[in-house]
């Protein structure tokens, strides 16, 4: 169950046009209703068409005693989308119809949500006689006349989806990401925070102008912001509210959180442009990453500050390496080799850049280079069935 502060009362006014809320004229504002929910039920929408669709449906039947004095006919109801299976968002679908028609012989409402989503109530579904539809993600799906983005965003539950309008830029985020507040990971939802990242990287990487929560006010005009201040919020949560932004790009990138490490490397280069630690960690990361041509640009940053700084040369040849510049990666190695000459990794590498450069026989002059090589082919022979 999400946490809605006990004492919290009905909004002065109930369903409202997005469009109005918004100020905004657009075809889904304009066709869709908000319900602020309150207590234990969620947000609601309603999208209005050739039928009626719900994105959620709260745990509240009454919340739609005003929406049918107003002319809807709850026969028009076709489609409701649940964002995660929690009693707030989902139990209104049940109730609904519950209270309203009890002969469920012509109901024709599809409820959808995730694969993933509780079963007791996958079953209850079943039992009144809607049909159920589960996604898994990547779905396109048409409501009201209006085509969403089905984005499977588990972390605050294993089940929690979102969905994206495009021609709009809105998000219908559930409880992934939220205006004002945070959503916990829900462990007995199956939620975890490592997910809970995971989802948060890609709705980053849409364009999202407005955020439709599943608590709370909306969020209009600012909804990158808000998921990039939710991505912020749970990276500081997995390393520790107070840890400095450096010490947590370690942290993180320890733990193969690469692109949080990123995330926080960044935020210490804002505050200290010239921090050389921060930039060879961001440099590595986005080597790491295979982002090998943003490397590269700042490991000359870092060697236009030292020119015989060693990991930046290692760096830099790596960088080279990855992007198959054999001949430019070997200058950074023979030059980082020129400051530690027994070095195992520098070397290493020189022998894979001089073996995948055609030159076999130099690379296995190296010694250490000769005995990876070796101890790999051997791994390949024993790895492989034998002919009878």
């Amino acid at each position: 169950m999400d946490p809605i502060p006990a004492d919290s009362a009905p909004p002065e006014t109930s369903w409202e046009s997005l469009s109005h809320l918004l100020n905004l004229s657009n075809p889904l504002f304009d066709q869709t209703l908000f319900l602020m929910g309150y207590d234990f039920s969620s947000n609601i929408y309603l999208i209005k068409g050739d039928y009626l669709s719900l994105i959620d449906a709260g745990n509240d039947y009454t919340a739609f005693m005003e929406l049918f004095d107003l002319g809807v006919n709850l026969a028009d109801i076709k489609k409701i989308v649940l964002t995660h299976g929690h009693v707030d968002h989902c139990m209104g679908a049940v109730e609904l119809f519950r209270a309203y028609r009890r002969d469920s012989k012509d109901l024709n409402v599809e409820i959808i949500l995730h694969e993933a989503g509780p079963e007791m109530f996958k079953e209850m579904v079943r039992e009144i006689g809607y049909r159920l539809i589960e996604v898994k993600g990547g779905e396109i799906l048409s409501l009201s006349g209006f085509d969403f983005e089905v984005i499977h965003t588990p972390g605050h539950t294993l089940d929690s989806i979102s969905l994206y309008h495009a021609s709009s830029r809105t998000l219908f985020s559930g409880d992934v990401v939220l205006a004002q507040a945070m959503a916990e990971p829900d462990q007995a939802g199956g939620g975890r925070l490592d997910h809970y990242l995971y989802s948060l990287r890609t709705l980053r990487k849409k364009s999202i102008d407005h955020i439709m929560p599943g608590h709370g006010p909306i969020a209009p005009r600012i909804g990158q912001q808000v998921v990039a201040d939710t991505y912020e919020g749970l990276i500081k949560k997995a390393v520790g509210l107070e840890t400095p932004w450096l010490a947590g790009a370690m942290q993180l990138a320890q733990q193969g959180l690469l692109e949080e490490a990123l995330f926080f490397s960044n935020k210490e280069l804002a505050e200290n442009p010239e921090n050389a630690r921060a930039l060879e960690m961001k440099a590595f990361v986005l080597n790491d990453l295979g982002r090998n041509n943003e490397a590269l640009e700042v490991f000359n940053k870092i060697l236009a500050q030292d020119s015989r700084h060693f990991y930046a040369l290692l760096g830099k040849g790596a960088a080279f390496l990855g992007l198959g510049d054999y001949a430019a990666c070997l200058e950074y190695f023979d030059r980082a080799l020129e400051i530690k000459p027994t070095d195992h990794e520098a070397l290493l590498n020189k022998g894979m850049a001089l073996y995948l450069g055609g030159r076999h026989d130099e690379a296995l002059d190296i010694e250490v280079f000769q005995k990876e090589f070796t101890s790999r082919i051997k791994q390949e022979l024993e790895g492989r069935p034998q002919t009878p």
